[in-house]
């Protein structure tokens, strides 16, 4: 069951329990969104509903409903069928050092990042930036010990359990791959994300 807390003066935060929950409960939240519901924010375990007002217990109610349909698989939207694939040139400045780690070639690196298909649990961090699950185990490895002060945006990286394209330039400490030029984030686009949580997401060696 469920369990919704208090977030500050207008949020409810509803712990779900799982990341697929998180994806079935944002996916029937956005189906038919509730009055007065300003803001869906999927996380890991978490989903965080932000409000400007109105009834609140209803709201509250409502929110333990879906989120009991959501924590029931059979009954519940599937993750979003769309695959978008991101092309990568593999030439990352941390490519051969990941496959130092990993204790295999640059060649099996690419093979293993490439090899198999990737989902958006949520984003953070930035605008647009979506940690992306499912990352072949060999292939993790932990951040760098002394951040950059600036990774250019487009930039296609893993740390740990998680894979991630760089949505704008900002300071970061993942280990880079390669580059892309598929645009995931773009404030004039409806919606600005082309990888919102549930999106399956496969990169492509060019």
């Amino acid at each position: 069951m469920s369990v919704i807390r208090d977030a500050g003066e207008h949020g409810l935060l509803v712990e779900t329990g799982s990341l697929a929950a998180s994806h079935r409960l944002d996916a029937l939240l956005r189906a038919e969104r509730p009055a007065g519901v300003e803001e869906i924010v999927p996380g890991p375990e978490t989903v965080l509903v932000v409000t400007g007002g109105g009834d609140r217990p209803r709201l509250r109610a409502h929110l333990a409903a879906l989120a009991d349909l959501a924590s029931a698989a059979d009954d519940a939207p599937a993750l979003a069928e769309e695959l978008v694939t991101i092309p990568v040139v593999y030439d990352g400045a941390d490519l051969a050092s990941v496959a130092d780690e990993a204790g295999m070639t640059v060649p099996e690196v690419i093979a293993r990042h490439t090899g198999r298909e990737l989902v958006v649990g949520w984003l953070g961090f930035a605008p647009g930036f979506a940690y992306l699950t499912g990352l072949d185990p060999a292939l993790r490895v932990p951040r760098l010990t002394t951040p950059r002060t600036s990774v250019p945006a487009g930039s296609v990286a893993v740390a740990g359990p998680y894979a991630a394209v760089y949505p704008t330039a900002s300071p970061g400490g993942w280990r880079l791959l390669g580059r892309t030029s598929l645009r995931v984030w773009d404030v004039r686009a409806d919606p600005p994300s082309l990888l919102p949580p549930g999106t399956r997401v496969r990169f492509e060696a060019t």
